[in-house]
C-alpha cells in the first residue's frame, strides 16, 4: 500500500515580531487582556518587501533543505491561503517560479485556517493515486494585509508566517503502524459563513475586504467541531488518544486548544502549542508548530501525530499520520 511520508519541513517568518506591548499602542487592549482570553504574546507581521509567496518560498527551501531534496526533485505544489499575492494566478505557481521549476504542476487550496489540512489531504490523494511521488505542500499567510486594525477584537489575534512538508510516496503495509498519512477527515458547513468572513472580493465589491468575525459564535462551534473529526480519524485506524504523541492543532486559541484536547482525553503534554509565540496564521499556523516541535526533537520518527483545524466557512478537519 502506498502511503505518503513526510520527508522534509520548514518555516518562515517575517522580520517583524508585534508584542501585545505594540498593540497597546494601536488599539485599546491589554497584554493581560489578550493573554487570558487567547494565549497570544506576539506575532509576526510581514514588511513591505515581504509577501506570502516569499514567506511561501523561504518555507519551502527549508523543507527541501531538511528532506534533502532540490526543487527538481519534486512534481507537485499545494499552497493553502487565503491571502495570495495576486487574485490569480495561484500563489503556489509564484512559488514555483521563484523556486526555478518549470515542471510539474502546482495549485492553491483555500479553506482558510483548514488550508494546510486540506492540501496534505489532497496531496495525499495525489501520491496514492500514482499522479506525484513528492509533493511539497505549504501553509502561506499574510492575514495582517486583511485586518481592519481598529477593530480590537481581530487585530490582536492573527499574525503571518508560512510552513511546508515534503511528502513523498513510500511502501506500507496498510496498518496504523506505517509511517505516513493514516487517514483525513474532512467537513464543511457554509451556514456559518457570516460568522467568520473577509467583506470584499472580487466578484461583490471589487477590493480585498477586511476580516470580520463573531468570536463567541466561532468559539461555541470549535471545541465540538474539532474533536467529531479526532474522533473519526480515530475510529478508522483502531487507535486511541493514549496512543496518540502529538496532537499539532490550530494555533486560534489556546482556550480552543484545551477544551479540545480535555474533551478528548489528551494530555496536555501531548499537545503542540505555538499560538503565543504566532498568533493565528490562518493556514499557515499548523505546519509552522510542526516545524517547531520536529526541529526542537519532540516530533521523532514513529510518532503518532494528529493534525486538526477549524476556519472560516465552517471548514474543518484532522489528519492522522505516522512521523
Amino acid at each position: 500500500m502506498i502511503r505518503s511520508v513526510v520527508r522534509g519541513f520548514g518555516a518562515a517568518l517575517p522580520k517583524r515580531v508585534m508584542t501585545n506591548r505594540d498593540m497597546e499602542a494601536i488599539v485599546d487592549t491589554s497584554d493581560e487582556w489578550i493573554v487570558q482570553r487567547t494565549g497570544i504574546r506576539q506575532r509576526y507581521v510581514a514588511g513591505d518587501d515581504e509577501t506570502t509567496a516569499s514567506l511561501g518560498e523561504a518555507a519551502a527551501r527549508a523543507a527541501l533543505a531538511n528532506g534533502d531534496l532540490t526543487p527538481a526533485d519534486i512534481d507537485l505544489i499545494i499552497c493553502a491561503t487565503s491571502t495570495p499575492d495576486n487574485t490569480f494566478p495561484a500563489t503556489s505557481v509564484n512559488i514555483q517560479n521563484r523556486l526555478g521549476m518549470s515542471h510539474g504542476f502546482a495549485f492553491d487550496v483555500q479553506a482558510v485556517c483548514t488550508g494546510f489540512v486540506y492540501a496534505v489531504t489532497t496531496a495525499d490523494a495525489y501520491i496514492r493515486g500514482g499522479l506525484a511521488k513528492r509533493v511539497l505542500v505549504i501553509g502561506a499567510e499574510t492575514f495582517s494585509r486583511i485586518l481592519d486594525w481598529n477593530d480590537r477584537t481581530t487585530c490582536v489575534l492573527f499574525g503571518d508566517g508560512a510552513g511546508a512538508i515534503v511528502l513523498e510516496a513510500a511502501e506500507g503495509e496498510g496498518t496504523s503502524a506505517d509511517r505516513g498519512v493514516l487517514t483525513a477527515h474532512l467537513r464543511s458547513d457554509g451556514s456559518h459563513k457570516d460568522k467568520l468572513y473577509v467583506d470584499g472580493g472580487p466578484s461583490t465589491t471589487g477590493s480585498v475586504g477586511k476580516l470580520r468575525m463573531e468570536g463567541r459564535e466561532v468559539f461555541k462551534y470549535a471545541v465540538g467541531m474539532i474533536t467529531d473529526v479526532i474522533q473519526a480519524a480515530f475510529d478508522s485506524t483502531g487507535t486511541t488518544a493514549e496512543d496518540l504523541d502529538w496532537l499539532v492543532p490550530h494555533q486560534a486559541n489556546r482556550r480552543i486548544i484545551d477544551g479540545s484536547a480535555k474533551k478528548l482525553n489528551i494530555d496536555a503534554d501531548k499537545v503542540v502549542v505555538t499560538v503565543d509565540l504566532h498568533g493565528n496564521t490562518s493556514a499557515a499556523s499548523i505546519p509552522l508548530a510542526l516545524a517547531t516541535a520536529a526541529g526542537d526533537g519532540r516530533i521523532k520518527k514513529g510518532d503518532l501525530v494528529m493534525l486538526e483545524a477549524m476556519g472560516g466557512g465552517f471548514t474543518w478537519g484532522a489528519v492522522l499520520l505516522r512521523w
